[in-house]
C-alpha cells in the first residue's frame, strides 16, 4: 500500500518506484524501477530507470546517479537532463559493477553529476 504524503519532505521507496521521469520539454523518458542505497550511510546512490522504447532503445534498465534527478512538484515526477547520446554512450553496466569505484566514477562523470561519496555533496 502506498504511503504518499504530498506535503511531507520524506517519501517511502515504494512511492518512488514507478514514478515517471521527465526530460526536456516535459516529455516522459522512463520510470524508476528501483533504488540503490549505500548500506552504511543510507544514501540513495542510483535510481535504476526503465526506458521502455526510449529513443530507439528497447525496454532496458539503466542505473542513473541519483544526483541527475530532481523532483518536480508541478509534474509529480522526477526531471532529468539526460540525453539520447548520454544514455546510449553510458559506461556499460554489469551486475559486478556495484561497488566498482572506477565504474561509478566514470558513470558520474558521464552524466555530469558529483559522486555521492564526494564530501561536498550534501547528505540527503
Amino acid at each position: 500500500m502506498a504511503t504518499a504524503q504530498p506535503y511531507n519532505q520524506l517519501i517511502s521507496s515504494e512511492d518512488v518506484q514507478g514514478t515517471t521521469v521527465y526530460g526536456v520539454g516535459d516529455s516522459k523518458v522512463g520510470d524508476i524501477d528501483h533504488l540503490i542505497i549505500e548500506k552504511i550511510s543510507g544514501r540513495v546512490t542510483y535510481a535504476v530507470m526503465g526506458f521502455g522504447g526510449f529513443l530507439g532503445v528497447g525496454n532496458s534498465r539503466y542505473p542513473i546517479p541519483w544526483g541527475a534527478l530532481k523532483y518536480d512538484t508541478a509534474l509529480g515526477g522526477y526531471r532529468t537532463g539526460i540525453t539520447e547520446v548520454q544514455l546510449k554512450s553510458a559506461p556499460q553496466f554489469a551486475d559486478d559493477a556495484w561497488g566498482n569505484r572506477e565504474w561509478e566514477t566514470r558513470t558520474h562523470q558521464h552524466y555530469g553529476v558529483r559522486p555521492y561519496w564526494d564530501p561536498t555533496v550534501p547528505v540527503i
